[in-house]
């Protein structure tokens, strides 16, 4: 396959402002087995751990297998137009497979790509982003894994630490399908609980912290696997510190960041398992359109007492000797 620069991409798609350099060999194992050799495309939405962990996921299948891959590795950096832009570069471009990671990255190449296999991963529904006819059947070229949290779990979380909570601060992209269903869910969740969930709405993450602020007083704020919030999650802990409110992650990158605590997928492992998925197209000859949405069923408990202490919790002996990870 031919080796295609960061240059080509800049003259092709000049709206595309900053994208990743392509890393060539970069993660490419050796010979491959049988000799096979493969030329991927990776759209990421944006740079934040969680995405971060499932491309490299993605990528550690194939090295596992020892197959060579010829990465084209491209970041959004956010920006909706940028995903579109990159999808459309990759249509054009002679790759054997695409993977967008994100609901909108997985979107834009859903649209423009029709030639290739498309493979998505860090998506919460898939049928309702209209990525796939259904979970079960996708129907064309479009198939993935998704990242669906276990919200209602997540959000006993702030009654496991903080009983008298009355009150939940959600801060969610108004244009990610997958924010507004997690957002749903929260809210069936909460009532079961008696708790009320005060929600905001942003554009982007310059928004977060006059968002955060138009909640008002909240006993807890939980964040989502919304692109926009979670690469800009440091505004969430600051807001939490402040108000002496617990802060409640999706996902261990946010706990890692200054969140109390979650209980959710491991990331680099759904990357892996989407990673399986493309070994089975690329090499058994298996079709996007027959192979079900899947999901992740490894769920881990990680805790941070130092950032619950500042956001005036205290994390229960029997919870963090439970955890599988402790973020000291």
């Amino acid at each position: 396959m031919r080796l295609r620069h960061l240059a080509t991409a800049i003259v092709a798609v000049s709206s595309v402002i900053a994208v990743s350099a392509c890393s060539g060999g970069d993660g490419s194992s050796g010979g491959g087995e049988g000799g096979d050799s493969y030329s991927i495309g990776i759209s990421q939405l944006v740079q934040h751990p969680a995405l971060d962990a499932a491309s490299a996921g993605f990528k550690k299948s194939f090295e596992d297998a020892d197959v060579t891959v010829e990465w084209d590795e491209q970041n959004a950096q956010g920006e909706q137009a940028n995903a579109t832009s990159i999808a459309q570069t990759f249509a054009n471009e002679d790759l054997d497979l695409v993977l967008a990671v994100a609901t909108p990255a997985a979107q834009a190449a859903a649209q423009a790509i029709t030639n290739v296999p498309v493979l998505f991963t860090a998506v919460t529904d898939a049928q309702e982003a209209g990525l796939v006819k259904s979970d079960d059947a996708p129907g064309a070229n479009v198939t993935g894994t998704s990242d669906l949290n276990p919200v209602a779990e997540q959000l006993q979380l702030v009654k496991d630490l903080k009983p008298d909570a009355k009150s939940v601060g959600i801060v969610y992209s108004s244009g990610e399908v997958n924010s507004e269903v997690q957002v749903e869910l929260a809210k069936k969740a909460a009532k079961d609980m008696g708790v009320e969930i005060k929600e905001a709405t942003i554009a982007n993450s310059s928004e977060l912290a006059q968002a955060v602020d138009s909640l008002g007083e909240v006993d807890a704020y939980y964040v989502p696997t919304d692109n926009n919030v979670v690469s800009a999650v440091t505004t969430m802990v600051q807001a939490a510190e402040k108000n002496k409110a617990l802060l409640v992650g999706s996902e261990a990158g946010q706990v890692e960041q200054g969140a109390a605590i979650t209980r959710g997928i491991d990331y680099t492992k759904l990357g892996e398992q989407t990673g399986k998925m493309a070994l089975k197209i690329l090499q058994d000859g298996e079709k996007p359109a027959d192979m079900p949405v899947e999901t992740s069923s490894d769920l881990e408990l990680v805790v941070n007492p130092k950032a619950a202490k500042a956001q005036g919790v205290e994390i229960p002996k029997k919870i963090i000797d439970e955890a599988d990870k402790v973020i000291d």
